[in-house]
């Protein structure tokens, strides 16, 4: 199969990330950002999370710092709208995105999942998509209890040694998560050996995405 490169070395490329919670970023896709900054993309990132406040809040920045380290240029943005009651808060949180769209303007956007089984990840989801129409779009996902992981059509290879250093980097980052029983590294690498299992990646690992639309010349 052909692959289909969005920046190389040297290049530069525009990314926002959105993630609902302080964690959310890093798991779908915190191998894909890692593998960008080491293969030389010159990165420029606005990295948006939308719930977090308190312990939460430092968590979420240390965490992006260290994701974000060797980015050629970031901006780390964290927001304090109410944990699990997003689809309550739409008006609001629709108004923050509204403002996101003039600060903003990504070769590529990295989010949620609509079909997330997460009330606040459809939002983010849905508000994504009404706010960044002429972008491309790369849908993450998240493992959790619900089990309601699909069938990715977009595949990201990533080394075993990168996906090792996401899951060291969300333990160091995230203490208050530990004590989730689906928290922890075999997850986490459990999840990236299939999806490079299904795109047959070189060194076996990978994260997938979800895209509804694609405009190739």
């Amino acid at each position: 199969m052909k692959l289909i490169e969005l920046a190389g070395s040297g290049e530069r490329l525009s990314v926002l990330c959105i993630g609902a919670h302080s964690d959310d970023i890093e798991i779908g896709a915190g191998a894909t950002v890692l593998g960008w900054i080491e293969h030389g993309v010159r990165l420029d990132v606005h990295w948006a999370v939308l719930s977090a406040s308190g312990l939460r809040a430092g968590e979420a920045l240390a965490s992006a710092k260290a994701f974000l380290a060797g980015a050629a240029q970031s901006v780390i943005e964290v927001a304090e709208f109410k944990d699990g009651f997003f689809p309550y808060q739409g008006a609001e949180i629709k108004i923050w995105f509204e403002g996101l769209k003039r600060r903003v303007s990504p070769d590529v956007i990295l989010c949620h999942s609509r079909n997330d089984a997460h009330q606040d990840h459809r939002e983010v989801s849905m508000l994504t998509w009404n706010t960044f129409r002429d972008h491309m779009i790369l849908e993450y996902e998240i493992p959790k209890w619900d089990g309601d992981l699909g069938q990715p059509n977009i595949f990201i290879p990533a080394s075993k040694v990168l996906i090792e250093r996401k899951a060291t980097l969300l333990r160091e980052h995230f203490g208050t998560q530990r004590s989730k029983d689906w928290f922890d590294a075999q997850t986490f690498l459990g999840l990236a050996r299939l999806r490079g299992a299904e795109c047959r990646a070189p060194d076996g690992f990978a994260e997938a995405f979800h895209m509804r639309k694609l405009v190739l010349q």
